[in-house]
């Protein structure tokens, strides 16, 4: 079946795109309003895009209420956050962070989980996670109202000390980290304990065997 995405409402073309694009990667991200106030909330609209400058992106999509989240009213006037990556340990805790919670009530208590400052910005980062990236705002996108795509450099890489295989070669045992990946509807996750080997091919080595 062929769908034409202008035809498509806003709601159905998520469907599709979230229904397909998987697994994708989940990330807490932890901010300071203004007034040092704290917010985290988890995004699977996220990715690595460079390596060299090492540079992560992720979507903010509009608040229910159409306007700005927090997450990105926060980094767009403080130019600052953490990004955290949410292993099978800490599912339960991220979907706790979704909740359409009040003004002035903290996610993070709710869900449990506790934070101990970062080395270079200033947002804290999620002391749970095995994998936190500090990361400084480098710019953004805006593709429709009340919605920011965010790309920041990541400046700092914590990784627990028993998943770290070679730290002179920044090696990672990645298998151990155990992450977990988004999915379908908005409720369906993955474990990635199912995986496959392929070689990358060699010309050389093709052309020789021919």
């Amino acid at each position: 079946m062929q769908f034409n995405l202008d035809d498509l409402a806003a709601i159905d073309c998520y469907e599709l795109l979230l229904g397909t694009v998987v697994p994708r990667p989940i990330g807490i991200v932890t901010t300071l309003s203004e007034g040092s106030a704290l917010n985290a909330a988890p995004y699977s609209l996220f990715n690595i895009v460079s390596h060299d400058p090492p540079v992560l992106v992720f979507s903010v999509l509009p608040h229910p209420e159409g306007r700005f989240k927090d997450t990105a009213v926060n980094i767009l006037a403080t130019r600052e956050f953490t990004l955290s990556l949410v292993s099978e340990a800490l599912a339960e805790a991220m979907n706790i962070t979704c909740i359409d919670a009040p003004p002035g009530i903290s996610e993070l208590d709710l869900a449990g989980l506790t934070t101990e400052p970062s080395a270079n910005i200033s947002p804290p980062r999620i002391a749970n996670s095995p994998v936190v990236f500090e990361c400084r705002f480098l710019t953004s996108l805006s593709f429709a109202a009340n919605q920011a795509t965010i790309f920041g450099r990541i400046v700092t890489a914590h990784v627990a000390d028993r998943f770290v295989l070679d730290a002179g070669r920044a090696v990672v045992d990645t298998p151990a980290l155990k992450l977990i990946g988004g999915m379908h509807a908005a409720r369906w996750y993955a474990r990635l304990s199912d995986r496959f080997e392929m070689e990358r091919p060699s010309w050389s080595e093709r052309s020789n065997s021919t």
